[in-house]
């Protein structure tokens, strides 16, 4: 009786073939976290973002009060107004415009734009050394952000809807093939002073 000891041909390639299948396995669900990692990291700073173009026109609509101008001052089109506006008015809604675009370092001040126009794909929000976003100065990043305001309640357009959309660039993948991100945030903003 022979006494085998070791393994056969047939064992070996076995045993590859699921260490190999393993490992496969392994590197995909690893690529896929990486994936997912992104573009979750993106998602919340485009949250922040959007958020923080509707607080943008928020404080445009405070700054109207303080300044007893309309409130609607630089935020769309006045109809049926009784205040006079000295700032520029730039149109912002959805029917007639493209939206507009802001910042914090960029307002203007009360006789000037507060909201420039979008334009046709909008302009690259730039990070400054300080970790602000802005249009001006800065490194490019790959977040755009539009500003689109709709006048609601007649007569006197009393509600302004905000919305507000951020895109951003990613790398294709199964998950994403267009290779772009987007969130968008809305609210309403009404006459209360």
């Amino acid at each position: 009786m022979k006494n085998n000891k070791g393994f056969t041909i047939i064992e070996l390639v076995i045993t590859i073939f699921i260490l190999s299948v393993a490992v496969v396995g392994v590197y995909n669900a690893f690529s896929t976290m990486v994936v997912l990692t992104a573009n979750a990291s993106n998602r919340l700073i485009a949250a922040y973002l959007a958020q923080e173009g509707i607080e943008l026109v928020r404080n445009i609509r405070d700054t109207n009060w303080t300044n007893d101008y309309d409130w609607r001052c630089g935020l769309a089109n006045l109809t049926g107004t009784t205040k006079t506006c000295t700032v520029g008015n730039k149109d912002c809604t959805i029917t007639t415009g493209t939206g507009c675009q802001a910042d914090y370092k960029t307002m203007g001040t009360a006789t000037s734009s507060q909201l420039t126009p979008y334009g046709v794909n909008g302009d690259y929000l730039r990070t400054d050394s300080d970790g602000f976003y802005s249009y001006s100065t800065g490194t490019d990043t790959k977040f755009k952000r539009k500003i689109i305001i709709t006048p609601m309640g007649s007569p006197d357009n009393y509600i302004m809807k905000v919305r507000v959309e951020v895109f951003w660039d990613e790398k294709a993948s199964i998950l994403n093939p267009a290779g772009q991100g987007s969130i968008t945030a809305e609210e309403n903003l009404y006459d209360w002073y």
